[in-house]
């Protein structure tokens, strides 16, 4: 028995550091998982390309879906083992979900090997991958918004402190991501320095929660920037003629959001800086088997 699922990555509209609250939206980078189930009760991950990485988080994914569907497809839980491999598009420690996306994938790659995948809500595997990610120490919130924004897809606005969705809306956006060459871990990031721009993170709320999430985005880049040391730079290179732009969750990366053809314009100013820059469509789809 075997299952493979893709999870999209994602850019911020609010860091939830700050209030427990935050919003995400999906992005066209992808990370797929592949689970093959064994019946030796071992689970064993592998990342492709990194065979240094640490695959705890998968491990767990996998680990805890068994321990939660493996009744309901008929197994003896004890009994379920699994191979977990990944392979991604979306650059580790950037800011852009990747371990929110991995878990995703991971769950959904897994329940869809027992065969219940189509049984089981996707806001539940969304919790089950945050658990797990909290277990795997890998996210200082929970990244309930985040994962809630790869698995559902589109923009939703989250309550980290109780798992909770607070709205969702499917949004037609280009998106333009800059990744300067250096890595951040969200793990890592000074939650008592995001802590004191909460102020400004309630506004962000305010904004999000009335679809007014470029103002959003721009609010949030600027406060958490100076709340994580991070240059204001990058922002004003594409202001004023993006939609909205932010530091991305603890950065490093930058994502601004409009029109492809404003985004085609203002991309050479990026390009210029050391790093990556990717122009790239918001998803709507969320993860999905296949």
């Amino acid at each position: 028995m075997d299952g493979r699922a893709v999870a999209p990555a994602a850019g911020t509209v609010l860091n939830a550091l700050a209030t427990g609250t935050g919003s995400a939206f999906a992005i066209d980078l992808e990370t797929t998982a592949t689970v093959e189930l064994t019946n030796d009760g071992e689970i064993v991950g592998a990342i492709a390309g990194r065979p240094e990485a640490d695959t705890t988080l998968v491990e767990r994914c996998v680990a805890m879906t068994i321990a939660d569907y493996a009744g309901r497809a008929g197994l003896d839980e004890t009994d379920v083992g699994a191979r977990v491999d990944t392979e991604s598009e979306v650059p580790m420690a950037s800011g852009l979900k990747s371990s929110s996306a991995a878990a995703n994938a991971t769950v959904l790659a897994t329940l869809d090997a027992l065969e219940v995948a189509d049984s089981v809500d996707r806001i539940e595997a969304c919790r089950l991958g945050v658990r797990a990610a909290r277990e795997a120490g890998v996210t200082a919130t929970g990244a309930f918004d985040d994962a809630s924004a790869s698995m559902l897809g589109g923009v939703t606005v989250t309550d980290n402190t109780a798992d909770a969705l607070l709205a969702r809306e499917e949004v037609d956006w280009h998106a333009l991501v800059y990744t300067p060459p250096e890595q951040s871990y969200s793990a890592d990031a000074d939650v008592s320095a995001c802590e004191r721009v909460a102020p400004m993170a309630d506004l962000v709320e305010e904004l999000a929660l009335e679809g007014r999430y470029g103002e959003a985005m721009t609010v949030n880049g600027f406060a958490f920037c100076g709340a994580l040391e991070f240059s204001t730079g990058p922002m004003i290179d594409v202001l004023p003629d993006v939609t909205g732009v932010s530091l991305s969750g603890t950065g490093p990366s930058y994502v601004a959001v409009g029109e492809r053809e404003t985004l085609e314009t203002v991309q050479p100013r990026w390009d210029e800086r050391d790093g990556t820059t990717r122009l790239l469509q918001t998803r709507t789809d969320g993860t999905r088997t296949t």
